[in-house]
């Protein structure tokens, strides 16, 4: 519903209610549970209801808080757009001239005329109940104008009180960690160039406790995979603000007359306990138009099997051994490029390796192709070796400051995307291997942060590298429409909804151990449902971590996501490769459920195991898959209960032992031997036991209705 005074959004069981009177810019009243119908007089009466009384030595009026906080209104927290004219114009006064309504997207023009700055600013109302908002600011007046920050802000309510995000560092991404939200600013900044290891990714504030199923929370995400912040706060007079934006460097963005800065979508997300805000990310993301449409396939990439060793018969026998198996897709990972014997050279030398590949690829294309497989190549189109020929060619193509070179990170720079010639350089040589071979997937990598990242005797360039590394996906999707590309950063350093416009899926971490995966796809799935992870079978021992696990405990963690094997699978016992065969026929077949459901996890107070699944929209079918992470001090950790089930209908649970003979260790309990039927109300209220189980397993249970 929308007024002249008021906007309702309301979808998914979400309702946000903006105050757009008196010209000013629109002010949340309400972002929450949905709150139905309201009329004209009830929008009225919610507004006077937030106005709080004026406390000593505060402004005399009530403090406004716009989605794009401003000072002059009397905020005294972060403000919305910082930035000035040399010094003036620095805290702009903006009126409201016009609205515009598209379905549940309403955009609001303003004019701030003494600093000579325009505005505009949408908000929107996503069917899943995710609300999205952006703004542009416009230079009117002569004179550069420089954006210093465009952060904006949405507020929560006094009793969320716990703040969630998450760190991490390579190999261990997306770590959660929490703390109570105090007076004073959680500020989480990412000045890395990419989102990066340690992202907050979705800074979320709740109820104290809150779980994923129990407490109401409401968070943000920067959909931006250049510098970043994620914010919230609490002021001495208690109102509080989740609120994120890009972060700028000095003169990053400097608007000449009639020039615009548009910032990133901040995405909100409410949610009655972690999953509901999941699931809200989740049904979004699933209903865009460049979502994957088809079944994702099973994935061999050869790296940790042959690294750099390069060598046509033994990758034809991966492919022989994969294609048996069941694989759908085949990736050649890097080391097919010129110079690339090791990691210290040939970065930006994109063409085939005359001397590693003297007929070029051909030949193992044509077999992976004859096997039944797409094939899929491996590229890191931002970074350059020093020592390789297209650095001696255009040393002026690398990312510097003050002439300087930056320091070395795996021995590598960073090309500067917005030199037109480099730009074009990528594209070119990218199109040319793609087209020739006809590759079906790209494998798109960044192995470094990017510091001190100048573009060569000019100012700082990440805004403007994001945005260029955005236009080179988006050109390589246009000239070859059904390619797929993944978004990969020295494992999961860029994971977000921005490249998310452009790519296909996410590498999560480069560390595929099962113990750390477990956590790793438990986390990144509070942003992106599990078929955009992708989730790769190791090797009996972690390259990574140096742990042994059986092959049951290493498949059964990929399956939930976007399965994948990264195993030199001439090691596999026969015995090995039929289990791994039947997992991967389990996942084909279970692939529908597991990619299309809603994602539900148990709150579990022994933290030596964990319970999670997928239920199927219409709850007629789940999977749940109960893990041991460790071994508890109490031999029953007691019984596991199936949330998100119909209670008035009745389900059949099975478990599933994958392979010829039963996982070792596994004690049934006694209901595994009867008829294994119990109401939807019994599985969610009371539950069943159990089996013991040693450390490390999967034990997945199959739920259907009867």
């Amino acid at each position: 519903m929308t007024t002249t005074d008021f906007v309702h959004l309301s979808a998914g069981g979400v309702s946000l209610v903006l105050d757009c009177r008196d010209d000013a810019l629109p002010a949340v009243l309400h972002w929450g549970a949905a709150l139905g119908p309201l009329g004209d007089a009830e929008l009225a009466a919610l507004a006077t209801a937030a106005v709080a009384p004026v406390a000593n030595n505060e402004a005399d009026v009530p403090v406004r808080l716009a989605v794009l906080p401003e000072p002059h209104r009397g905020w005294t927290g972060r403000p919305g757009l910082s930035g000035h004219r040399d010094g003036r114009d620095w805290s702009p006064a903006f009126t409201v001239t016009g609205t515009d309504a598209d379905g549940d997207a309403v955009t609001w023009h303003a004019i701030a005329a003494t600093a000579g700055l325009a505005l505009r600013l949408t908000v929107e109302m996503l069917a899943s109940g995710l609300v999205r908002t952006r703004a542009a600011v416009t230079n009117t007046a002569d004179g550069v104008w420089t954006v210093d920050d465009l952060t904006l802000a949405l507020p929560v309510p006094s009793h969320a009180r716990e703040v969630l995000d998450f760190a991490g560092r390579w190999g261990k991404e997306r770590t959660p960690q929490r703390r109570e939200l105090v007076v004073g600013t959680h500020e989480r900044e990412g000045r890395k160039g990419r989102t990066g290891a340690d992202a907050a990714t979705v800074l979320s504030v709740g109820t104290p406790g809150f779980g994923f199923a129990h407490g109401e929370v409401w968070g943000v995400h920067t959909a931006w995979s250049g510098n970043h912040r994620h914010v919230a706060e609490r002021l001495a007079t208690g109102r509080q603000v989740v609120g994120g934006g890009e972060l700028l460097l000095p003169g990053e963005v400097r608007l000449d007359t009639g020039a615009t800065y548009e910032s990133p979508w901040l995405y909100a997300a409410y949610g009655d306990g972690l999953d509901d805000q999941a699931r809200r990310f989740h049904r979004w993301i699933r209903s865009r138009p460049q979502h994957p449409s088809t079944p994702r396939p099973v994935t061999i990439n050869v790296w940790e099997a042959v690294y750099f060793d390069h060598d046509l018969a033994r990758l034809t026998d991966l492919a022989e051994r994969a294609g048996r198996l069941g694989v759908e897709r085949y990736v050649l990972d890097d080391g097919w490029f010129r110079h690339r014997r090791d990691d210290h050279a040939g970065l930006g030398d994109w063409y085939v390796d005359e001397e590693v590949w003297p007929d070029g690829l051909g030949p193992l294309v044509d077999r992976v192709r004859a096997l039944g497989m797409q094939f899929g190549l491996w590229f890191e189109p931002e970074m350059v070796n020093e020592d390789s020929d297209l650095a001696r060619a255009h040393p002026e193509w690398i990312l510097q400051a003050d002439g300087r070179l930056p320091i070395r990170s795996r021995d590598q720079q960073v090309l500067d995307l917005a030199i037109p010639e480099a730009w074009s350089y990528l594209f070119e040589r990218m199109t040319s291997i793609i087209g020739e071979y006809g590759v079906d997937y790209v494998k798109w990598d960044h192995n470094r942060d990017l510091v001190e990242a100048g573009h060569p005797g000019g100012g700082a360039a990440v805004h403007e590298q994001t945005l260029a590394a955005y236009r080179l996906m988006a050109a390589l999707k246009e000239r070859f429409p059904s390619l797929e590309i993944e978004s990969c950063s020295s494992g999961g350093a860029r994971v977000d909804l921005g490249v998310l416009e452009h790519t296909d899926r996410v590498w999560v971490s480069d560390d595929i151990d099962p113990s750390e995966r477990q956590h790793m796809h438990r986390w990144t799935q509070q942003l992106l449902p599990p078929e955009l992870l992708g989730a790769h079978v190791a090797s009996g021992r972690n390259h990574t971590t140096g742990r042994v696990h059986d092959l049951a405990f290493r498949a059964g963690t990929a399956v939930v996501g976007h399965l994948g094997i990264e195993w030199d699978l001439a090691q596999a016992t026969p015995a090995e490769e039929s289990a791994l065969a039947a997992w991967i026929a389990l996942y084909q077949e279970w692939r529908p459920l597991l990619h299309g459901g809603d994602l539900v996890r148990s709150d579990e107070v022994d933290g030596t195991r964990l319970l999670y699944g997928t239920v199927a929209p219409d709850a007629r079918d789940a999977v749940f898959f109960f893990v041991s992470v460790g071994r508890s001090e109490v031999s029953g950790t007691g019984r596991l209960r199936f949330r998100g089930l119909d209670p008035e209908v009745s389900y059949r649970v099975d478990p599933v032992i994958v392979g010829a003979v039963e996982e070792p260790g596994i004690v049934a309990p006694d209901w595994w031997d009867g008829d294994r039927v119990f109401s939807g109300r019994v599985l969610q209220t009371v539950g069943v036991r159990p089996p013991l189980v040693p450390a490390d397993c999967v034990v997945p249970f199959r739920l259907t209705t009867v």
